[in-house]
C-alpha cells in the first residue's frame, strides 16, 4: 500500500484552497491524527494507496525534512507560485537546487522525483486547466526546496492573490492531483533533462506529446553550475530507471560544448528534443 502525503501550508491561500477543495470533492474523511497542531484528513478510495492530507504551520519550501515527521512513500506540495510577471498559471515542478539554496532546501542538492508521477500530474493538469482563459500551464525547472528524501513533486497555482484565492483555481489543482493519482499509466521512457528556460516549454511538449517522462530538469541559467556530482544526482535522484538524457539544444548556449564533454563521462544515451518531438504516445 503506497502512502501519500499532500501537504499545503497555513500560511498559503492557495493551498489552504486546494486543501479545502480536496476535503470537499473528494471525500476527504478526518481521521484520529494531528500534524502541527492541525487535523489530518485521509482518502481511501484509490487502489493501493492510503492518501493523507496534511497542514503545516512552515512556509512549504523551508519544511525541511518534513519527511522524517511524516510517514510516506510520496509527497505532493500544494503551493502558491510566484513570478516576476505576475502570470496567471499552473505549475508542476520537481525541487532541488543546482546552484545555492536561496528558497529553501540545500546547495547542490537535488530531491527524489518520480517522473511517472510529474507526467501524469502535468497530463492531468492540462486536462483539468484547459477552459482557464489566460493561464499558462507549464512545468517548471527543479528549483527550491525544502529538502527531503523521499520523492516530491510540487503543483502550484500562480501568480498573485486573485488567483490563490480564487476557489476555481484551487478546484483545478486538486482534480489534477487526484486525477494523477488515479492515473496507473507507467509505460513511459524515462529522461532527465538539461536547457532551456525556466518554464520548459520544449520540456512541456515532451511531456503532452511523447512517451517520454522528463524527471530533474537544469535550466540554461544553472548550466553554469551543472557538473558530474549534480548529473549523476539528477539520475540517481529519479527513482524510474532513467533511459537516456534529454537536451533542449538550443537552450545550451555558451556551455554547449562543455555539457556535451561532461555527458561522456557517462554510460547513458543522450538525446536531442527534436530527435522525439516526433514521437507519439
Amino acid at each position: 500500500m503506497e502512502k501519500i502525503a499532500i501537504i499545503a501550508s497555513s500560511k498559503d491561500p492557495a493551498g489552504i484552497s486546494i486543501r479545502s477543495n480536496l476535503i470537499e470533492l473528494s471525500d476527504f474523511k478526518k481521521i484520529n491524527e494531528n500534524f502541527d497542531g492541525n487535523a489530518v484528513f485521509e482518502f481511501k478510495g484509490i487502489k493501493d494507496k492510503t492518501i493523507k492530507l496534511y497542514l503545516t504551520n512552515e512556509d512549504l519550501i523551508f519544511a525541511e525534512n518534513i519527511d522524517k515527521k511524516i510517514n510516506a512513500d510520496f509527497f505532493i506540495f500544494a503551493s502558491k507560485h510566484r513570478s516576476k510577471e505576475n502570470t496567471p498559471s499552473f505549475t508542476v515542478h520537481p525541487i532541488g537546487n543546482f546552484g545555492t539554496a536561496d528558497f529553501g532546501g540545500r546547495e547542490k542538492k537535488l530531491c527524489f522525483s518520480s517522473a511517472v508521477l510529474l507526467k501524469n500530474m502535468f497530463i492531468e493538469l492540462n486536462n483539468a486547466g484547459k477552459e482557464k482563459t489566460g493561464y499558462e500551464i507549464t512545468m517548471e525547472a527543479t528549483h527550491h526546496g525544502p529538502f527531503v528524501e523521499k520523492p516530491a513533486v510540487f503543483v502550484e497555482i500562480g501568480s498573485t492573490e486573485k488567483e490563490w484565492n480564487d476557489m476555481e483555481n484551487g478546484k483545478i489543482i486538486a482534480e489534477t492531483i487526484m486525477n494523477a493519482l488515479k492515473n496507473e499509466i507507467a509505460n513511459y521512457k524515462t529522461a532527465v533533462g538539461i536547457g532551456g528556460p525556466h518554464y520548459c516549454s520544449n520540456f512541456n511538449k515532451i511531456m503532452l506529446r511523447t512517451d517520454t517522462a522528463v524527471s530533474h530538469i537544469c535550466p540554461k541559467y544553472h548550466l553554469q553550475d551543472l557538473n558530474e556530482n549534480l548529473v549523476k544526482q539528477s539520475i540517481e535522484k529519479t527513482i524510474e530507471k532513467v533511459d537516456f538524457i534529454l537536451l533542449d539544444w538550443k537552450g545550451l548556449g555558451k556551455e554547449k560544448q562543455r555539457i556535451v564533454d561532461l555527458l561522456k563521462n557517462f554510460d547513458i544515451e543522450v538525446k536531442r528534443i527534436e530527435q522525439i518531438l516526433d514521437r507519439k504516445v
